[in-house]
C-alpha cells in the first residue's frame, strides 16, 4: 500500500525548521494539506507554507505558545477554521533540549521548562485536537520521542531523556484511550539527526564525529529519514499500528 495522504488534513507543531519542516513538506508531498505551527520563527514558517503551496497543497502558518493552554486552544481553533472542522493527522514535533545541565546543578525552572516544552505541549495539543480528530478520516497522532527516552541521553540531558520517556509512555496510554474512536497514536524516536538546529546548537563537532563513529549505518540521520517514518505512521499503510514507538537511529539501539 502506498503511503499516500491524498485529501488528508494535518497539523505539524514546530513545523518551521529542522525535522518539523521536513515532516510538513513530506506530508504535503504525500497529498496532505498542512497547518504549519511555529513558536517564534514566523518567516521560516511562511517559507514552508510557500514550499507546500508549490507542491499544489493548501497550507497556512499559525503561531502559538504551546506552554499556554489558551494559546494552544486558539491554535486548534485556527486549524478547525482552516480545515472546516475536521483534522486527520496531528504531528507533535515541537520540543527542545533547552540546555545541557547536570541534575546537581539544575534549578526547578529548568526542569519544569524541559518537561513542559516536550511533554505538556504534546498533552495540550492532543487534548484540544481530539474532537477534530474524531471527525477525521483514518485519524492519526504521531508524537516526537527520542532515543534519549530509551537510553538516558547524552551529558547533561537527564531532564530531556525523562521528558522523552514520558512522551513514549503518553503515546502508549493515549493509544489505548483513543482506540475505541479509531484514532491511532504512535511515536517516532530519532537518534542522532544532523542538519537540525538541535545538534548545531548543543553538540560540538568533535562530539558529533564520535557519535557518528558509533552508528552502525555509518552516518548521521537526516530530517527526511524521520519525516518518511512519520508519513508512514500517518498513512493507511500503518492502519493496524497503534501505541508503537518507531526507532530511527541507524542501528545504535535495538529493542
Amino acid at each position: 500500500m502506498e503511503h499516500r495522504l491524498d485529501g488528508r488534513q494535518a497539523l505539524v507543531t514546530g513545523g518551521a525548521s529542522g525535522i518539523g519542516r521536513a515532516i510538513a513538506l513530506r506530508l504535503a508531498d504525500a497529498g496532505a494539506d498542512v497547518v504549519v505551527h511555529y513558536g517564534s520563527s514566523a518567516d521560516q514558517a511562511a517559507e514552508v507554507v510557500t514550499a507546500i503551496e508549490a507542491l499544489g497543497r493548501r497550507a497556512v502558518a499559525v503561531g502559538a505558545d504551546l506552554l499556554d493552554p489558551a494559546a494552544t486552544v486558539r491554535l486548534v481553533e485556527a486549524v478547525a477554521e482552516f480545515f472546516g472542522g475536521r483534522l486527520d493527522v496531528v504531528v507533535n514535533n515541537a520540543g527542545h533540549l533547552v540546555g545541557r545541565c547536570p541534575i546537581a546543578e539544575m534549578d526547578d525552572e529548568h526542569w519544569h521548562r524541559v518537561i513542559d516544552v516536550n511533554v505538556t505541549s504534546t498533552f495540550q495539543v492532543c487534548r484540544a485536537a481530539i474532537p477534530l480528530l474524531r471527525a477525521g478520516t483514518d485519524p492519526a497522532i504521531v508524537n516526537m520521542g527520542s532515543v534519549a527516552g530509551h537510553n538516558g541521553g547524552g551529558p547533561g540531558s537527564v531532564a530531556y531523556a525523562t521528558a522523552k520517556a514520558a512522551v513514549h509512555g503518553f503515546t502508549r496510554g493515549l493509544a489505548k484511550e483513543l482506540a475505541p474512536d479509531r484514532i491511532r497514536v504512535n511515536a517516532v524516536a530519532p537518534g542522532f539527526i544532523g542538519q537540525t538546529p538541535f545538534h548545531d546548537t548543543f553538540t560540538p563537532p568533535e562530539a558529533r564525529e564520535a557519535i557518528v563513529g558509533g552508528v552502525p549505518l555509518g552516518r548521521e540521520g537526516t530530517p527526511d529519514d524521520v519525516a518518511d517514518s512519520v508519513v508512514f505512521l500517518a498513512s493507511p499503510a500503518a492502519g493496524y499500528l497503534t501505541g508503537v514507538t518507531l526507532d530511527i537511529n541507524g542501528g545504535v539501539l535495538f529493542r
